[in-house]
């Protein structure tokens, strides 16, 4: 069970090993099945990369992640200033994102990825006053239509006032890409060996050879 490891992506064995496995592909008959030794077809394997590829990044926490309360705190905070009250809903809205954005909010990356009009403000106002009264922390506030409802993340145990409180903020990145990406490693890396460990494509058995 030797390896050649000098060129695996064509051989991942020996030459006599190879030579062997040749030989008794020819001489087999495999149930009357006779199997050629074609490459993995170049579109299957792109559609493999492109599908590993799309699915993280349509999930990957930092694109995915969504909207909560504290991204819009600035954006209700100025609604009711006097700039805005004789605008219409269109201008005062760009007013309102021109004048967060010109102030270097820190969530500004996640307002460009979520945008809402000035109805959304409307419907979510009452209820992202109401948490800052209680002094909730709205970023682990998640907005779903015109609703503000707590966070569903299991987030993590932190210190509060001396209590040990979950923490409902969304991580950037999640722990359970972290174990995607290894198990994703192990399928294509097993994939390789059991491709690789055969002979290499450049070999076509002609099924000439009396089968026994």
């Amino acid at each position: 069970m030797a390896w050649k490891l000098d060129n695996p992506l064509h051989t991942l064995t020996s030459e006599d090993q190879n030579q062997s496995a040749t030989e008794l592909w020819e001489a087999e008959s495999l149930g009357g099945i006779t199997e050629d030794n074609n490459r993995l077809p170049q579109p299957v394997l792109s559609l493999l990369v492109l599908t590993i590829i799309t699915a993280f990044l349509i999930t990957f926490p930092l694109w995915g992640q969504r909207p909560h309360a504290a991204m819009y705190e600035e954006y209700i905070a100025l609604m009711d200033s006097p700039e805005v009250q004789n605008l219409s809903d269109e201008k005062a809205m760009q007013y309102i994102v021109d004048k967060v954005k010109s102030s270097g909010s820190k969530w500004g990356p996640l307002q460009e990825r979520h945008p809402l009009e000035m109805d959304d403000l409307r419907m979510i106002k009452a209820q992202v006053i109401e948490l800052q009264k209680k002094g909730a922390r709205l970023d682990e506030y998640t907005i779903v239509g015109n609703k503000v409802v707590m966070a569903n993340f299991e987030g993590n145990f932190i210190e509060d006032k001396g209590n040990m409180r979950r923490e409902r903020v969304q991580p950037w990145w999640d722990k359970g890409y972290t174990i995607d990406i290894f198990f994703i490693l192990v399928f294509c890396v097993a994939l390789v060996i059991v491709v690789k460990r055969l002979p290499p494509f450049s070999f076509q058995p002609d099924h000439s050879k009396g089968h026994h």
